[in-house]
């Protein structure tokens, strides 16, 4: 009997839109209470949700992104759902055991620091899929750096600078999780996102051996 051909797993949906929707919303919400705008509120509407949307939901489109075989969207999203789970445990639990708030912004100040290493690499990689996922990436950078700074100089207008271009970010990821949405559904109205800044490279031609 013949050997019987691989089941092919079915697709299933593109995960993306919904872990770029789940990182804006929270990067907006701690954005906003970085620059100060919640000035009628605790400031700490983002806590929950670090848990349970920003952390858990975009961890869950990392996996998903394993199963869809994309290396980068698993990569991207499992890490910054562990970041904003880890940033909640480290608010709740670490925090305030620190000997002083210096000491807290310090280590904040690292482990922002450390983020920022990560997305260096994920930026240059970002140039090879579409100028919407790029500009996600470079507003985060120039975000993460503009925070870590503030938190070792415990320089609370550079943080607020730092909250103004985390709600940029925000946006940025909010109108590529849009854009996913709109052109996964196949319908009439799609959103732009532009062409690699880093065209993928020609296919080599096959080689032909002579009879």
């Amino acid at each position: 009997m013949a050997d019987e051909a691989p089941a092919v797993p079915a697709p299933i949906a593109d995960p993306a839109p919904l872990g770029l929707a789940a990182f804006a919303l929270t990067t907006f919400l701690l954005s906003a209470a970085n620059a100060n705008w919640m000035g009628a509120a605790t400031g700490d509407s983002w806590l929950g949700y670090a848990l349970a949307y920003g952390g858990s939901i975009q961890l869950l489109a990392g996996m998903w992104e394993f199963r869809n075989r994309n290396v980068f969207g698993a990569t991207a999203f499992s890490t910054y759902g562990g970041f904003w789970i880890g940033l909640f445990l480290w608010v709740q639990f670490v925090a305030p055991h620190a000997a002083s708030a210096a000491a807290a912004s310090h280590e904040l100040g690292w482990i922002l620091l450390a983020f920022a290493i990560f997305n260096t690499y994920m930026l240059i990689m970002s140039t090879q899929l579409n100028i919407a996922v790029f500009g996600v990436f470079l507003t985060l950078e120039i975000t993460e750096i503009v925070l870590f700074i503030g938190n070792f100089t415990m320089n609370s207008s550079v943080v607020h600078i730092g909250g103004v271009i985390g709600v940029i970010t925000a946006l940025v990821a909010w109108y590529t999780s849009a854009a996913g949405v709109a052109n996964g559904i196949g319908g009439r109205i799609t959103l732009p996102v532009g062409p690699a800044l880093l065209p993928a490279r020609a296919a080599e031609p096959a080689h032909t051996v002579a009879a």
